[in-house]
């Protein structure tokens, strides 16, 4: 296994690092966030005009072709200047599982045009009644030509933002995966502002009427499978989110370590400090390292149900530690909101939580491992 990235993948990182250090400074961060639709519009429009946006597009439709590795690049670097733009749900939770499962057509419909930055895509894998991704509450029966959605969604990212939200579903024969507007009759969202000022929404379905061919992949019986490919994409991806926030707090916490005079001396020559810092050191790359090695499994098509869970747990338990040791070291202005460092605070308690924290992932985790023992060892 070579953790180098690959030529592709280092073109995407400086591409987005290029584009992202130029546009997203502290101040503009700070206005964007500020905004009810906690959306950079100009910078979203410059992703696309950069080809950011048709990662995850086949290439015959005029995209790049790559997939959930090259997507983890970008997001990586989204978290390094915690840029507020959907980037996470419109690729992953939109973007990649139509360009794995969609039909045709659905590939031409979404996907062309959140290439061009004309759509946003977000998912809705979080169920008000389940605690088991590939087991939605949420149920979808035929009438007709049609399905009839009940159910409700919690915690969806870019609800307000995005032209159809993917919505799991039980069909009577299995699990589908349904692409709802969310705007249609019978869809409420209930709006749940965050600590980092992202909204989230709780997505209530009443009765409502989707076509057949909003049918992911025209297929009600096999969505469970699907259902958690594509939450193991998004958990690995809220963790490459994780590592560039927690790359970016390291940086900027060593920096000031270094600069800030205490007793006439750099605080950062205290070996409390210093041992807090390579504390840090050794989480980040822990994290760094489970997360490409699930990303890069997922990318192969190999099972990666246990990575995923092992890198969600550090991503979850490193990155709180390195925000935590980040506001100690910093002191008093750790909390300045003038100040950068208490946004990626944010961000990463916020990344901490998101589709599930530590603890869920170690017990996932537990019971595969107690169901079929540490095969990996054999």
């Amino acid at each position: 296994m070579d953790f180098n990235f690959s030529e592709n993948q280092i073109m995407v990182r400086d591409l987005a690092r290029g584009i992202l250090d130029k546009e997203m400074t502290p101040e503009r961060v700070k206005a964007v966030t500020a905004q009810p639709d906690w959306c950079d519009r100009e910078l979203w429009s410059t992703f696309a005009e950069a080809g950011l946006l048709s990662l995850a597009v086949p290439e015959d439709l005029g995209g790049m072709g790559f997939g959930i590795a090259e997507a983890c690049v970008f997001l990586q670097e989204i978290g390094r200047v915690v840029a507020p733009a959907p980037v996470l749900p419109t690729l992953v939770l939109g973007g990649l599982a139509i360009a794995q499962f969609g039909s045709d057509a659905q590939k031409k419909q979404w996907l062309e045009p959140m290439a061009a930055g004309k759509a946003m895509l977000t998912g809705a894998l979080v169920d008000a009644g389940s605690a088991d991704p590939g087991k939605p509450a949420t149920t979808a029966r035929q009438d007709g030509s049609g399905w009839i959605l009940d159910g409700q969604k919690v915690f969806v990212p870019a609800a307000h933002l995005a032209q159809r939200i993917l919505v799991p579903a039980t069909t009577g024969t299995g699990v589908g995966i349904f692409l709802v507007d969310p705007r249609a009759a019978g869809v409420s969202q209930t709006r749940q502002e965050t600590t980092t000022k992202e909204p989230l929404f709780a997505v209530k379905l009443s009765g409502v009427r989707v076509n057949a061919t909003d049918l992911l992949g025209g297929d009600g019986q096999s969505g469970s499978e699907k259902l958690n490919w594509i939450y193991e994409c998004a958990v690995i991806a809220t963790c490459a989110t994780q590592i560039g926030v927690s790359e970016k707090t390291v940086e900027l916490t060593s920096r000031y370590v270094c600069e800030r005079v205490q007793f006439g001396v750099p605080i950062g020559s205290f070996q409390a400090v210093q041992h807090r810092m390579a504390d840090c050191y050794i989480d980040l790359e822990a994290m760094r390292w489970v997360t490409w090695r699930a990303a890069w499994k997922l990318s192969q098509g190999v099972s990666a149900t246990r990575d995923v869970a092992v890198a969600k747990f550090w991503a979850a338990e490193a990155g709180a530690r390195i925000a935590a040791a980040a506001q100690h070291l910093h002191g008093g202005i750790g909390v300045d909101v003038d100040y950068p460092v208490h946004r990626y605070f944010l961000w990463s308690k916020a990344l901490e939580l998101s589709f599930g924290a530590a603890a869920p992932h170690l017990a996932r985790l537990g019971r595969d491992m107690a169901r079929t023992g540490p095969s990996e060892l054999s």
